[in-house]
């Protein structure tokens, strides 16, 4: 009765992309821990170059040791992981500068890590960068759709 008196809040969440480069599906991505969604639904980017920003408005949540992996909370209870590239966890930390602390409060933008792709590339077995709601079995729905006439996918530089 009160939900049709006072409305439910919304508990949307819109998760932009922490990094530059090409979008693609979870299921693509060459480790199956992510292609299975072991871990929660999402999406993943190969990055172009090595700023990560928050995709969300949040709180730190967990800085892993090594810098490959960053988890943030929003204030509604998504709770998301970045983990920049695949097999970086054995390069403890080499190439990867935290700009944040674990219960920083960032807002969507804010610079969380630079990492180095060349040293990346060269250690370890991709830059894919996973990109996953790890409690997204507690969501009602995930919308992973564009809407016409709004959401860009691509951008052409006309010579």
């Amino acid at each position: 009765m009160f939900k049709k008196l006072f409305g439910k809040k919304t508990r949307e969440e819109n998760i932009t992309a922490p990094l530059t480069g090409r979008i693609f599906s979870l299921e693509n991505v060459p480790d199956p821990v992510f292609s299975q969604k072991m871990m929660g639904e999402g999406f993943a980017i190969e990055p172009t170059n090595g700023e990560v920003v928050a995709p969300i408005d949040g709180e730190i949540v967990q800085l892993f040791h090594t810098k490959h992996a960053i988890g943030l909370k929003t204030e509604n209870g998504a709770e998301i992981i970045i983990h920049v590239g695949l097999e970086t966890v054995a390069m403890e930390g080499e190439g990867f500068t935290a700009h944040v602390k674990e219960g920083s409060k960032v807002k969507k933008g804010d610079k969380l890590l630079t990492v180095d792709l060349e040293k990346v590339r060269e250690k370890a077995k991709s830059t894919v960068t996973p990109v996953v709601v790890t409690n997204s079995a507690d969501s009602e729905k995930i919308t992973d759709s564009v809407i016409k006439g709004e959401t860009v996918c691509m951008t052409v530089t006309m010579k």
